[in-house]
């Protein structure tokens, strides 16, 4: 009987423990809003432009490189990279992207650009007045998530009007994605 009487009180036990446990459920709903955005990073910070030669034939060159990440919208997006010097070459007596000396001298280059943008074509005439391309994205354009890259190849006339010295330009990048 005292095995019975156990075994009962347990299973009632149970029971009662069943009986007073309540389970609970809920939900919510995560949403997010996701813009078009962008970000760059130019990862040469200081581009040194050099020549190979000493006849005044061959040009001063350089190169700069950037990573950059973009989303465009869905429908209608597009996304563009520019330059602009922002700040002439300096000292006087040097290059100048704003008045080039006789000659015609002026700071050029071309550009490769990682997908999905598109690189600017041809040899580009930097400006101090105007922003001009380095790239643009066409709709829902996306990076990769580490970014993706590009490359700016920079070519000076080596002109004898030049003093000699040391001279600097500083050029600013933009990048907007719509």
């Amino acid at each position: 009987m005292t095995t019975r009487y156990t075994t009962a009180t347990l299973g009632a036990l149970l029971m009662a423990g069943m009986l007073n446990a309540q389970g609970a459920t809920g939900t919510t709903t995560v949403s997010v809003a996701i813009a078009a955005e962008a970000s760059l990073n130019i990862t040469t910070g200081s581009t040194a432009l050099t020549t190979s030669g000493t006849t005044f034939s061959n040009p001063f060159t350089g190169s700069t490189s950037l990573t950059y990440k973009i989303r465009t919208t869905k429908v209608g997006g597009s996304g563009t990279i520019t330059l602009k010097v922002t700040s002439d070459f300096s000292p006087a007596n040097g290059p100048s992207v704003a008045t080039p000396p006789t000659g015609g001298d002026a700071l050029t280059y071309t550009c490769t650009l990682a997908a999905p943008g598109t690189a600017c074509t041809g040899s580009l005439t930097s400006s101090t007045t105007a922003s001009t391309s380095v790239g643009t994205f066409g709709t829902d354009a996306k990076s990769t998530s580490g970014g993706n890259t590009g490359t700016i190849n920079w070519s000076l006339t080596n002109d004898p009007l030049y003093s000699t010295g040391s001279y600097s330009a500083t050029v600013t990048f933009t990048i907007a994605a719509l």
